[in-house]
């Protein structure tokens, strides 16, 4: 007599994983870039993702940055290479950083002693985990300093030593640290696949 299995969920692949988290940076950037005013309102527009609505840029040349920017992200993430994404808010005249938005980049271990794999986590509540910390990132205008001064951004990536970095594209550049004694930070939500865990805060100048 035939017998039939239940279907099994697949884990989620390194693949898959990847590009879960690229598409998380451009949408977490979007959010970021637009509730701090670097750019003008009028320049995104509201797309629905992750069952709600987000805000993406309608300029051309950022989103081309941007783009650039997460093609070789991907790439490191393929790799392993990547362990941080910075983006950096900066006032435009002064270059004095005012705002570090930290995404740490981990690689999730499976048991080495289980007998039993991880039952592979859904895609529905990796997605809730993405958008609690984009609402996050929305809510934290409730007790960020008002930005009153012109702005301009930078995203920093922090590599290992062997990863390979496009020269053309990429440079050591100045950390864009805030001083110790004007700094505070606030730790936001993580979210993980079955391969990657990316671990969020926020720290901004406070002359208080």
């Amino acid at each position: 007599m035939a017998t039939s299995q239940a279907p099994t969920r697949q884990a989620i692949t390194l693949k898959g994983s990847t590009n879960l988290v690229t598409e998380f940076f451009k949408y977490a950037a979007n959010t970021i870039l637009f509730q701090r005013g670097v750019y003008p309102s009028d320049d995104f527009h509201m797309v629905k993702k992750y069952g709600q609505t987000v805000l993406v840029t309608q300029d051309l040349a950022l989103e081309n940055y941007l783009d650039r920017i997460l093609k070789q992200v991907n790439k490191w993430l393929l790799t392993g290479s990547v362990t941080q994404l910075v983006l950096a808010i900066i006032s435009k005249d002064a270059r004095l950083p005012l705002e570090r938005w930290v995404f740490d980049v981990n690689l999730v271990e499976q048991p080495a002693d289980s007998a039993q794999p991880t039952p592979a986590k859904p895609e529905s509540e990796i997605q809730a985990e993405i958008r609690y910390i984009l609402k996050q990132i929305v809510s934290t205008v409730t007790f960020l300093p008002i930005i009153d001064t012109p702005t301009v951004f930078n995203i920093l990536a922090y590599t290992h030593d062997s990863a390979d970095v496009p020269a053309d594209e990429w440079v050591d550049t100045d950390p864009l640290a805030i001083e110790a004694s004007k700094s505070q930070q606030v730790k936001l939500r993580s979210f993980s696949t079955d391969v990657h865990r990316i671990e969020a805060l926020v720290a901004y100048r406070y002359e208080g």
